[in-house]
Parts: structure tokens; C-alpha cells; sequence
């Protein structure tokens, strides 16, 4: 085991131009990707304010009851292929070895359709016995085709998402999936539905803008594959056996990610019944939103673990993962705060009958403030070749979720969903965050934190201020979005009042660099 790196030691200035160059590189990408979610989400949002007032929460749990079934039935349908490729196009296109490169973007591609039209055919087959059986839900069945679809389009789409991350490239990605492919979803789903055609609008909706998004993958995907690895008719070969193996351990941790993501749903469905399931979706999905920053940075910082780690350079990934870490915390922590506090009003924006489900955005955010408080621990493990650690910390916390799952949803219902799942996340990331310092010697934290302190004080009593005095404003939504940016505003003055140390100043430069060139940008456009 490595001995823990610290910023004690004053950074040579070679260190310091290393951790600048890293620094600026993650924030352009994960930049470009965070503004694509942000856009993403905010559409997103009023897009589920608009399905729920229309379709209704019953509508909106046979939705999120066939959403499992996609989930359950095509738990292999990804070979862990895609994951797979974001390492190894990388390491294909720098070692120039094209034969290889073509065998996974193509063949592994040919594989992939075949094992998701098999899959579709399962669901198809034993879909009518879980909705009836199973799920008690017989209005299930006549939409299983559609979701076949979905999740076929949806297995293609992931692999060339992550192939074009293995290229290093999350710009275009984030143009087609955020910019397109979003919005084409949720205008074609409007036309559909305001036809009459009502949650079938919306499935077909889906799978019309997965086929668009597909195709635009794949023609970009083409255009940054070097000549000699494109796509021809002519035989090729299959891929490398240790493609293969490195698959698998990917394919396990798939696996146990979407049980523990969907086994609080199944409870649910299986206990319950699809109107509350429909509620607790609706909370569900908003939890999702609180990690992005988190996720922004994951999508750029997993392969640079794996170039620092493989290249010895410890003392900079520790560097990295401390700031890193901190920044992510710190901005994720006024969302979190309105979230907790205004949450009811946030759910009555769906409608009176989803304003139950606020219990559950408050237990969601708090365990997502703890995955966004550990930093990408589960990448830091996974990247540095100790994914057997990472798998052993998934199989033991999704046998907690299913034990809490069982035991709290006939009880508690919707409430124990959402207590099981917060554990979840807590434990996983806390457990990954001890294996990292184990196995690493590596931890997120020094002194520098406490500096967070005073600005998340301040944006507490700055948030519950306004909370108090909410009935000032003519809308609820115009609260929580004050709410938001006053905390933000509030939470980022008193962090660069309490004095930011030389690593802060340049994450804080290259953010700064980022907004203004999007600003200046807009403003040229």
C-alpha cells in the first residue's frame, strides 16, 4: 500500500504547470458537458411538470413499471462493452493498433445488436406474465413492443456515447445528446400526446428520438476513427480477450448498479401500487439532478486516473482528487439546501398529487450530498485496476438494499423506498472511500475543507430565510429559483472572502475562464 499523499509539501512549480494543464483540460470538458446537463435538466423538469399534469401518476407508474422491465430483462443486454470502450479506443488510437480498434467499435457494435434483439424477444415473451402476475398491472402489456424498442436503441446508444469519451471528446457527445436528442424527445412527445395518443405518444417519442441520436453517434464516432479503423464490409477480427475480461468485471458492476437502482422501484410496484410508484419516480428523477456537477467531472476525470496512476504521478492525482472533491462539495451543497428545504413546494409543482412524495427528495438529497462529498471514489478504484474491490463494496450494499427494500416498502411505503435507497448510496460511497484510502493511500480531505463552513452556514440560514418569507412571492417556482441563486451567490462571496489557497485560484480561474467564454460566446452569437 502506498503511503497517503498530503499538500503539505509545497508544489514544485513543474507540479504546479501539471496540475494547471489537468485542471484546465477537465474543466473545458466537463464544462461543455455540465452547461449540456444543466440545459438538459431545466427542460427536463418543466417537461415532467408537463407529463405529469397530463398523463397523470397512474400513467406515469406503468411507465416506470416498464422501465424495469427493460431494467430486469436486459440486465446483460450491455456485455460491458461500454464501459469497455472508454479505456480501450484510448489506449487503440494511441498505440495505433487500427485492427483492433475496428474489432470493438464494429464488431463489438454487431454483437451488441444481436444480444439486444434476443433480449427484446425475452421481453416480449415473459413481459405479459410479470405485468399480470408479478405486477398485477395487465395495462402494461400492450406498450412491452414500444419499451423492446427503447431499450434496443438505448444499448447501441451507450456504446457510441462512451466510445466517443474514449475519443476524448465530450463536446459533440453533449451536442447530440443534450441538444438534440433531448429536446427532439420532448417536442416530438408533446405533439404525440396533445394528438391524443397519451403515454404510447410518449414511448414512440422516446423511441423516435434514440433512432435520431443513434445515427448522429455513429456518424461521429466515424468521423474521429482513423481511416483504417472505419467501418467496411470486408472480415475482421474479434475482440481482444482481455477486452473480454475487463468486460465481465464491468458487466458485474452493471449489474449490481441496476439492482440497486431498481430493486426500490420493484418493491414498490410489487407491495404497492403504480400511483405511488408514479410519485416516487417523479422525486426519484429530481434526486438524480443533485450529483451533476459530481457526474460532469466523473466524465472526464476517470481516464485521467488511469494515465496518472499507470504513470506513477501520485502525488498529483492526490492533488487533484483533494481540489476536485472540495469544489465539487462546496457547489453541490446550495442544491442540496433548497432542495431539503423546499421541497414540497417543489413536488406540488407536478401537481397536488404528487406533493406526497417530498419526504423522499429530502432522504435522496441527503444521501447524494454524501456521494458528492467522497468524490469519485468508485473511478479512482475502478480506474486504478482494483474493480474486484469495487464489485465486493456493490455486492454487499445491494444485498442491503434489498433486505431494507423488502422489509421498510410493505410498511413504510414509498417513505422505506426512499430510506432504503439513501442508506445505499451513503454506504457504497463511504465503503468505496475506506477502500481507497486502503488500497491508494489516498484521501479527499485537509485542512483547506473547514473553509466551507462559514459559507454553508450562511447559505442555510439564507435559504430558510427566504423560505419563511416565501409567501411574499406571487409564484412558489420564483421562491426556490431566488432561493437558489441567493444561496449560490451567498455561498461563493463568503468561500473567496475566507481566502482561497493557490490550488482554489486556479480551479477558480479555469471556472471563471469557462462562464466568461460561454458568456462572451452568447453574447457574439
Amino acid at each position: 500500500m502506498t503511503e497517503p499523499v498530503t499538500q503539505e509539501a509545497a508544489p514544485t512549480e513543474a507540479a504546479t504547470q501539471q496540475f494547471r494543464s489537468q485542471v484546465g483540460h477537465i474543466s473545458r470538458q466537463s464544462g461543455v458537458f455540465f452547461a449540456g446537463t444543466i440545459v438538459s435538466a431545466a427542460l427536463g423538469y418543466l417537461f415532467k411538470i408537463y407529463l405529469a399534469r397530463t398523463l397523470g401518476a397512474e400513467a406515469l407508474g406503468i411507465y416506470a413499471l416498464g422501465m424495469t422491465l427493460i431494467a430486469f430483462v436486459g440486465i446483460f443486454n450491455s456485455l460491458g462493452l461500454p464501459q469497455s470502450a472508454v479505456r480501450f479506443v484510448a489506449i487503440y488510437e494511441a498505440e495505433r493498433k487500427f485492427k483492433q480498434l475496428h474489432a470493438l467499435l464494429w464488431r463489438g457494435a454487431v454483437l451488441l445488436l444481436a444480444v439486444n434483439l434476443a433480449a427484446g424477444s425475452l421481453l416480449l415473451a415473459a413481459g405479459r406474465w410479470i405485468a399480470v402476475r408479478f405486477y398485477h398491472s395487465p395495462t402494461l402489456v400492450p406498450y412491452l413492443p414500444l419499451f423492446a424498442l427503447i431499450m434496443l436503441f438505448g444499448a447501441m446508444t451507450g456504446f457510441y456515447r462512451q466510445v466517443l469519451a474514449g475519443y476524448r471528446d465530450l463536446k459533440l457527445r453533449t451536442l447530440i445528446v443534450n441538444f438534440v436528442g433531448a429536446p427532439f424527445n420532448m417536442l416530438l412527445a408533446i405533439v404525440l400526446i396533445s394528438m391524443g395518443l397519451g403515454l404510447r405518444g410518449y414511448l414512440v417519442a422516446q423511441v423516435g428520438s434514440a433512432l435520431v441520436v443513434c445515427i448522429l453517434l455513429i456518424a461521429a464516432v466515424r468521423h474521429f476513427t482513423p481511416p483504417a479503423a472505419r467501418f467496411s464490409a470486408q472480415p475482421g477480427s474479434y475482440p481482444e480477450r482481455r477486452v473480454w475480461s475487463f468486460s465481465v468485471s464491468m458487466l458485474g458492476v452493471s449489474v449490481l448498479e441496476l439492482l440497486m437502482a431498481q430493486v426500490d422501484k420493484v418493491a414498490i410496484g410489487f407491495f404497492r401500487n403504480p400511483r405511488e410508484l408514479g410519485v416516487y419516480s417523479m422525486a426519484a428523477a429530481l434526486v438524480v439532478y443533485i450529483p451533476l456537477i459530481l457526474t460532469s467531472v466523473n466524465q472526464i476525470f476517470a481516464p485521467i486516473i488511469a494515465h496518472l496512476h499507470t504513470r506513477g504521478e501520485h502525488a498529483l492525482l492526490s492533488r487533484l482528487f483533494q481540489n476536485l472533491t472540495k469544489w465539487v462539495t462546496g457547489l453541490t451543497l446550495p442544491v442540496v439546501l433548497v432542495v431539503i428545504v423546499f421541497s414540497r413546494p417543489l413536488m406540488r409543482l407536478f401537481g397536488p398529487d404528487f406533493a406526497a412524495g417530498s419526504p423522499i427528495l429530502v432522504i435522496g438529497a441527503l444521501g447524494q450530498l454524501v456521494n458528492c462529498g467522497v468524490g469519485s471514489v468508485g473511478y479512482m478504484l475502478l480506474m486504478s485496476g482494483n474493480e474486484k474491490r469495487l464489485l465486493r463494496a456493490l455486492t454487499g450494499m445491494a444485498a442491503v438494499m434489498v433486505v431494507l427494500s423488502v422489509t421498510l416498502v410493505p410498511r413504510q411505503g414509498i417513505l422505506g423506498a426512499a430510506i432504503a435507497a439513501s442508506v445505499t448510496t451513503a454506504g457504497i460511497n463511504i465503503w468505496n472511500l475506506i477502500e481507497v484510502r486502503r488500497t491508494l493511500g489516498l484521501s479527499p480531505y485537509n485542512r483547506s475543507y473547514l473553509k466551507l463552513l462559514l459559507p454553508a452556514v450562511a447559505s442555510i440560514a439564507i435559504v430558510l430565510a427566504i423560505r419563511d418569507y416565501s409567501a411574499l412571492f406571487p409564484h412558489e417556482w420564483l421562491a426556490i429559483a431566488v432561493a437558489l441563486l441567493v444561496a449560490y451567490a451567498v455561498f461563493v462571496s463568503l468561500f473567496v472572502i475566507s481566502g482561497l489557497d493557490s490550488d482554489d485560484r486556479l480551479i477558480a480561474s479555469a471556472i471563471w475562464s469557462r462562464l466568461s467564454g460561454a458568456v462572451g460566446g452568447g453574447v457574439k452569437a
